[in-house]
């Protein structure tokens, strides 16, 4: 039995800017950071038969992989070379469908899982990449490269994305004890609604292929603030990175009128009253989590006021091991 884990992921800034019909002409960049949330996959061998069991929010129970309907568990099975006497079971920490990476953390720690089935390793970089190259070429998801790849890595990491698609991987230089000093100002809550991101994510893409003007502009906006934050976050300036949140939100929100509504604009609107310097919902809105950068001394107002409006904190701390096995026996 093997038990492997992967982790979820919160996008500091750039986050758009790593799909290709973006940095296939532009360059992307993205700073994200990998959470203590977590996808984890069990995958066993059973002796009493041959078949093929998946099982996620559906289960599958098949003769062969061409037959499952999975199609992230399919190809990443006919790519390894795996077949016959399998189940998979997956679990999570965080629904799916709430901007934290979801699906690209389930992928590598399904990839990370198999590796250690035919004990193979693999190094970080090509399995950030069989994942990328899994869900966004074969099951063709509108998707970027930062899910992977903190999944993979975890961290607080910088994605620098070339227009060939190379991604070069660089943790964020923190000194002392700002990483935790960060996480002290960062508060998620849940908005407690869910939806799918292919829809946001790939009227996006059409609208970058066709280079629409007003989406390109708005990336280009968010890759600019996207380094913006990164200087901020290297010096050590919280309060400067609040601000800048409150520039990329509004920024994000001109891309499409499904990223927020009525409801979510009241939300941040009162967390801002109560003293939050900026925020965004995480990933590519409509729902999910929506994350704040309050001074600690406001956070307890914060909390207090979306609490009365029905939405619920969730702590975190980051991860910065990546995607890793937890049990071979």
């Amino acid at each position: 039995m093997i038990l492997a884990r992967a982790p979820l992921r919160i996008t500091l800034g750039g986050g758009g800017t790593d799909l290709p019909s973006y940095y296939t002409r532009h360059r992307g960049f993205v700073l994200s950071a990998a959470i203590n949330k977590y996808v984890y996959i069990y995958v066993n061998r059973p002796a009493a038969d041959t078949l093929l069991r998946v099982k996620y929010s559906r289960y599958e129970q098949v003769s062969s992989v061409d037959e499952i309907q999975h199609d992230l568990v399919r190809p990443a099975l006919k790519l390894l070379g795996v077949d016959g006497a399998l189940e998979i079971v997956s679990m999570a920490d965080v629904p799916d469908g709430t901007g934290l990476g979801s699906s690209g953390s389930y992928l590598v720690a399904v990839l990370t899982a198999l590796h250690e089935l035919k004990r193979e390793r693999i190094p970080t970089q090509d399995l950030a990449e069989l994942a990328v190259h899994i869900e966004m070429d074969l099951a063709r998801h509108p998707v970027g490269k930062q899910d992977h790849y903190l999944a993979a890595f975890g961290g607080i990491t910088c994605l620098e994305i070339a227009q060939s698609g190379a991604v070069a991987v660089t943790p964020l230089t923190l000194g002392g004890d700002d990483a935790e000093e960060l996480r002290r100002w960062i508060v998620l809550f849940f908005t407690g609604l869910q939806r799918s991101s292919r829809e946001i994510l790939g009227a996006q893409d059409a609208d970058t292929r066709e280079a629409k003007v007003t989406i390109l502009d708005s990336l280009h906006r968010t890759k600019e603030i996207g380094y913006r934050i990164k200087e901020a976050l290297e010096r050590g300036d919280l309060p400067k990175f609040g601000q800048l949140l409150e520039e990329h939100w509004q920024n994000k929100k001109r891309r499409s009128d499904r990223i927020s509504d009525v409801k979510i604009d009241r939300w941040y609107d009162l967390a801002r009253t109560q003293g939050a310097l900026g925020g965004k919902l995480v990933g590519a809105g409509g729902g999910g989590f929506l994350m704040l950068c309050c001074p600690p001394s406001v956070r307890a107002s914060v909390r207090e006021a979306l609490a009365a409006e029905g939405l619920r904190e969730m702590p975190f701390a980051f991860d910065f091991e990546g995607a890793k096995v937890l049990v071979n026996f």
